[in-house]
């Protein structure tokens, strides 16, 4: 069947059924971003995200050994690419062997259905420039993008993965990732799309993360202008229409207006993803002195759930989890 949406996909496990619950403010609805490095005992601290560490696929999966049992649902999982690997073109993307794909490989069999698995497709952790899509003529192109972005997205779903997370922001790339994954077989693997992506001054920890920082220009032909906000629902549309399953607004404390308006205009279920920079001033603030850390981290995440968000990408996860205070509330958003 030529079918773009499949509500099932939604309701395939548990874990994907708990991560879409709509009424609800609690553990359940939280996904842990993680930074992935080739050696698999690797375990690097971030020192411009404390708390924070790139981690090997055997590190990375002793810790969400660690979490499983206090109520994780869900990571999503950035690789960190050697400069040595980086082309104009993204090429190490396509290596069908590269330790990305093994490390998410590696998390399905060993954690299953226990484990929602996201993936993160973009080129900037691959492309020399530092850029989500292909550059040409000092311009980011998008068709060419979104061919390869195509391609990458069925080696990811290869994997086992569960949740294709396109973060580019190029236009028409949900629904030509929808149409790759279907044709290679892969109908009930999931897109949540970085649908309301703003070009945001809050990002630089994680591209430190990453060394992911463009070496050229920036991405305000792309992501979306900090000023707008009745475009982020025509984002939100187009890509529920090329076939999104969950959307998602990024950063999430300067747009928790955004949140709400789309919390209230579609029915798809609603990510926020609360970025590394909310979470590092925090951090700087808590060790000055200036802040309690603890209580700041639960209000701002316990903000995005009341904005309207279902799902929030946070750093605070394993804090969260290990806190002996519930967040969970009696009413949904």
């Amino acid at each position: 069947m030529d079918m773009k949406q499949r509500p099932r996909r939604n309701r395939r496990t548990q874990a994907i059924r708990d991560l879409c619950q709509e009424s609800r403010i609690s553990e359940r609805g939280l996904i842990w971003p993680t930074f992935l490095l080739e050696a698999p005992n690797a375990n690097e601290s971030i020192a411009s995200m404390p708390g924070q560490r790139r981690m090997g696929i055997d590190t990375l999966s002793g810790e969400i050994e660690k979490l499983l049992p206090l109520g994780l649902r869900g990571v999503c999982v950035f690789a960190c690419v050697d400069d040595t690997k980086k082309d104009s073109r993204g090429s190490f993307a396509l290596d069908d062997d590269h330790f990305y794909l093994s490390g998410l490989r590696k998390l399905k069999q060993r954690f299953g259905e226990n484990l929602v698995v996201m993936t993160d497709l973009a080129l900037d952790p691959y492309s020399s420039d530092g850029h989500d899509g292909l550059v040409q003529n000092g311009e980011v192109v998008n068709d060419e993008t979104v061919n390869l972005l195509s391609q990458m997205a069925v080696l990811q779903a290869d994997t086992g993965a569960d949740w294709i997370g396109p973060s580019d922001m190029m236009d028409g790339r949900v629904g030509a990732v929808r149409g790759a994954l279907d044709k290679a077989g892969y109908t009930n693997t999931a897109i949540i799309s970085y649908s309301a992506k703003y070009a945001s001054a809050f990002y630089g920890p994680f591209r430190e993360a990453l060394d992911s920082a463009p070496r050229s220009g920036d991405k305000k032909t792309y992501q979306m202008n900090p000023a707008n906000r009745a475009e982020a629902l025509r984002e939100v549309l187009l890509d529920i229409d090329e076939g999104a399953d969950i959307v998602m607004v990024k950063p999430a404390l300067s747009y928790l207006d955004v949140i709400r308006d789309l919390s209230q205009a579609t029915t798809v279920p609603l990510a926020a993803y609360n970025v590394s920079g909310e979470y590092s001033m925090i951090k700087a603030a808590a060790e000055k002195g200036w802040i309690d850390e603890g209580a700041a981290a639960k209000e701002t995440v316990l903000s995005l759930f009341r904005a309207g968000a279902q799902i929030i990408l946070s750093y605070w996860t394993p804090f969260l989890l290990k806190s002996t205070e519930s967040l969970v509330l009696e009413s949904g958003a």
